[in-house]
């Protein structure tokens, strides 16, 4: 089955509605006083109210406040006190980040009361920024469930196609992205749930290091896996956006270093290791997703970078010594809620939370001594190459209403992996399927070098036209 082709790039002066620009477009017409915080932030509340009803994206919008906020911004632009490239900028956050004053339900009538009394760490530092968050995103339940019916708001739905499922479990903050409804969007990725609806819905989604963005107010799923995540249009606008959200690094500079200095340099003789056998013989793709990967290779070589087959240990392997210590310390969490309140998840969160219980110690301890071991084997393999890439999904996504197709093609990735090493991954769309659904590439690095991962990132979508994708939108 063929590919479809790339368009080429589109430009600003083409785009009539201020909701369609990116975080650095937005950003140089705000502070060009070219365009008006209000109207930018108006321009995306109509956006929302068009398309959120078909695509369930929001779970709660504060107009009112966003536009006090807005207002705000205005005036600061007006008297020249301008924070940085995020101010006045929109975005939403997964409804697992506590907002204060607001309540934080992670889809679940088992918190669907929950107040929070100060901001997620992540929110205080955007707001900071000046960002303007715009409200709460869908999510599966705590991050566990599927697309499930028996939940208090209903799923999100694939822009794409919005009988397809979104990707998860970061599923609103990825439709609400690629249906142009924000420019950036905050999730997080236990074992690829920022990941997953970036590669689904055709746009950028990076699990950077391990704590490299803190963790502080935001619901735990499982808390040597859990890392909050950045959903963006363009690789530029997550760079951007990971400037602005990353914690200080205690131990010295690494962690600071500004993503944005070297992002248009090139790749010209950078070592890129792919690991091929992860699609290919281990757990195999469909054939327009290796296709895909093939062409994405071929840009990467043109662009000048030495691009060279690696081995790991199988893709199996990394899967389920991830899920053991997963079951493991999410039911951990929900120990308490499960024996008193069982009633009140949804069937397959509950399901899922279920199999942690008869996890014996033994087995999540071994699983943790394995994690040891592939984090070394992925250290010495990053001794050789400067860059590792291989494809995210396996598969197109499901639709929404086939449970069955959901389960299957929910567990065919190559996300995990770099959950267990706790190192940078970011998944960038490399095309679409014959069907006209996004595929996506993941690109991982060494712990805390972001910086790199952002540059091969920019330069394949700078050749490519890969993130001019837009899905066909039907307000």
């Amino acid at each position: 089955m063929g590919l479809r082709s790339l368009p080429s790039a589109l430009c600003f002066e083409g785009m009539s509605d201020p909701a369609d620009l990116t975080i650095s477009e937005a950003g140089r017409l705000l502070r060009a006083r070219s365009l008006s915080p209000v109207d930018l932030i108006e321009a995306v509340l109509a956006r929302i109210a068009a398309r959120n009803p078909r695509y369930n994206a929001f779970l709660s919008v504060d107009e009112d406040a966003v536009r006090s906020e807005a207002r705000d911004a205005e005036a600061a632009f007006c008297s020249g006190d301008v924070r940085g490239p995020l101010h006045g900028i929109p975005y939403g956050v997964k409804d697992i980040v506590d907002v204060r004053g607001e309540t934080t339900t992670c889809n679940s009538r088992v918190r669907g009361y929950h107040m929070a009394d100060a901001d997620a760490d992540i929110v205080g530092r955007l707001r900071g920024s000046g960002a303007i968050l715009i409200g709460k995103l869908a999510l599966h339940e705590f991050a566990r469930g599927g697309a499930m019916w028996d939940l208090p708001w209903p799923p999100a739905r694939n822009p794409w196609d919005p009988d397809r499922h979104p990707g998860g479990s970061s599923s609103g903050s990825g439709a609400a992205v690629a249906a142009g409804m924000l420019p950036a969007a905050i999730g997080t990725d236990t074992g690829g749930s920022v990941r997953h609806p970036a590669t689904a819905c055709g746009i950028v989604g990076l699990k950077p290091t391990y704590d490299a963005i803190s963790r502080r107010g935001i619901f735990p799923l499982a808390f040597s896996l859990d890392t909050v995540g950045l959903l963006t249009r363009t690789v530029e606008d997550n760079a951007l956006l990971f400037h602005a959200a990353r914690a200080p690094y205690n131990g010295g500079s690494r962690n600071e270093r500004d993503c944005l200095h070297h992002l248009w340099d090139g790749i010209r003789g950078l070592r890129i290791g792919l690991v091929e056998h992860f699609y290919v013989s281990d757990v195999e793709a469909h054939s327009d997703f290796q296709a895909a990967m093939e062409g994405a290779v071929d840009v990467l070589r043109s662009l000048g970078a030495e691009v060279a087959r690696i081995h790991l240990s199988p893709l199996p392997l990394w899967t389920a010594c991830g899920q053991a210590i997963l079951q493991s310390e999410s039911y951990v969490v929900h120990e308490a809620w499960l024996r008193e309140r069982p009633q009140d998840y949804s069937s397959d969160c509950r399901a899922k939370l279920l199999v942690g219980r008869f996890v014996p110690a033994s087995k999540y301890l071994k699983a943790q001594q394995m994690r040891a071991v592939l984090i070394a084997e992925f250290e010495a393999a990053m001794r050789e190459v400067d860059i590792v890439v291989t494809l995210s999904s396996m598969d197109p996504p499901a639709r929404i209403d086939d449970r069955a197709e959901v389960a299957r093609t929910y567990a065919r990735h190559a996300r995990m992996p770099f959950n267990l090493t706790g190192t940078p991954a970011m998944s960038v769309p490399i095309g679409l399927s014959a069907e006209g659904l996004p595929i996506g590439m993941q690109i991982a690095g060494r712990a805390f070098d972001e910086a790199t991962v952002y540059r091969v990132g920019w330069a394949y979508c700078a050749a490519s036209g890969s993130t001019e994708l837009r899905p066909p939108m039907r307000d």
